[in-house]
């Protein structure tokens, strides 16, 4: 069943507050998106490891109810 582009933005900022994100549905068939998330959290961190924290904020549904995610992450700008 695809998933819902809400419920990945949902699932995600359960997880990260301040995220700020965004997804694209990239084949039209709720089961291949592309997901950009900006959150202070990943400050620090590496790509492998601010990847890892979305993926966990999705819960096992990675493989499953959402077959593909091409996921940007990064930390906001300051000015």
């Amino acid at each position: 069943m695809p998933m819902d582009p809400g419920d990945i933005e949902r699932l995600i900022k359960e997880s990260l507050p301040d995220a700020v994100v965004s997804i694209q549905d990239l084949a039209g068939d709720g089961d291949h998106y592309a997901a950009h998330v900006v959150s202070e959290a990943f400050r620090g961190k590496t790509r492998v490891q601010q990847h890892q924290m979305v993926y966990q904020a999705l819960q096992g549904r990675m493989g499953g109810e959402l077959h593909a995610l091409a996921l940007q992450t990064a930390i906001p700008e300051t000015a």
